[in-house]
């Protein structure tokens, strides 16, 4: 089997888009040979901006169906691959939209919203995210993680804070994820985790996406799709074969005033960090270039079975344990 032929035959999920919604993005998710992907529907907003949203995503996606379809379950991800199109699963990264409000963590599990990340960078009301000194995960917080746990939306950690994470791993019942995240023992970066961290959450049952972002990638902007390939492996010989995955934080279609809004305190306020330039790895800069990762995976020496693992589907088998479907 080729390179090319196993990517067509496999389950591809990729555990983090946050790129700019648009048919053009859906036909390059078609090109890269996508099953499906978490997309990102909220950061900064609150309850009603976030409705706003999925109210524009759903249109959007009812206006390309011939590309796209909703995911709630994994047997949508199953149908999207048998119909030839990307499922598209709802994600924040951040549970402010929830407000104060646990009962509106139902609301948005029936609207499509699969996974959620506790906190975007900052302190919210449920903890604390990895550019602020960590107060941990608090009683309210505690009690949405309770109730995700409940309705079947996944806790991610990407964002968040050490303290918060690890409370949140501890607390939650079900498996929880860093759907993007990259080692510090290759980088050292406050959004990056360490051995320990990656350790904890794989010997919790949790589940780790490894984004490709390169800012936190030991090459920087001068990285390679084997670059990221190496931070995989860096990963994988951490949390072993079965509880990695992709989640590469493609923020395709983006100019300057998104990341502007994205690297402010709640979109306005303090400046949090500076990425400097964006640019993806070469050799995936866009999203119709996933089948090169594939390749690269091969390429390292990772065996057929690892690679449809990586590719997709520990993400199936871990999303199918918390959304029980």
């Amino acid at each position: 089997m080729t390179p090319q032929d196993l990517h067509d035959d496999a389950i591809v999920i990729d555990g983090l888009i946050i790129a700019k919604w648009n048919r053009e993005l859906f036909e390059d998710m078609r090109r890269g040979g996508l099953t499906a992907a978490n997309c990102t529907v909220s950061v900064w907003e609150g309850f009603q901006a976030t409705v706003d949203n999925i109210v524009k995503s759903n249109q959007l996606m009812a206006e390309c169906s011939d590309l796209v379809r909703p995911v709630r379950t994994t047997a949508d991800i199953t149908r999207a691959k048998e119909e030839g199109k990307t499922g598209i699963i709802y994600g924040f990264q951040n549970a402010h939209a929830f407000e104060d409000q646990i009962g509106y963590v139902e609301v948005f599990k029936q609207l499509g919203v699969g996974i959620v990340q506790m906190c975007y960078n900052t302190q919210n009301l449920v903890g604390t995210g990895c550019y602020e000194r960590d107060g941990g995960l608090s009683g309210f917080g505690r009690e949405i993680v309770t109730e995700m746990n409940r309705v079947g939306i996944m806790c991610d950690l990407s964002h968040v804070g050490s303290k918060t994470s690890e409370e949140v791993i501890l607390e939650s019942k079900k498996p929880v994820c860093y759907s993007h995240c990259l080692p510090s023992g290759l980088k050292e970066h406050p959004r990056n985790k360490s051995d320990e961290e990656l350790r904890f959450i794989a010997e919790h049952g949790g589940f780790v996406g490894v984004t490709m972002f390169t800012p936190f990638l030991r090459a920087g902007v001068d990285a390679t799709v084997d670059d990221y390939v190496e931070a995989i492996e860096y990963v994988m010989n951490i949390v072993g074969e079965d509880a990695i995955g992709i989640g590469t934080d493609f923020t395709q279609g983006h100019g300057k005033d998104f990341f502007e809004w994205l690297t402010h305190d709640k979109g306005y306020a303090r400046r949090l960090t500076s990425f400097g330039k964006i640019i993806n790895p070469e050799g995936i800069r866009t999203i119709g270039e996933f089948p090169n990762l594939t390749e690269a995976l091969l390429r390292r020496g990772f065996s057929e079975t690892q690679v449809r693992k990586i590719m997709g589907e520990n993400w199936v088998r871990i999303l199918k344990d918390v959304w029980g479907a």
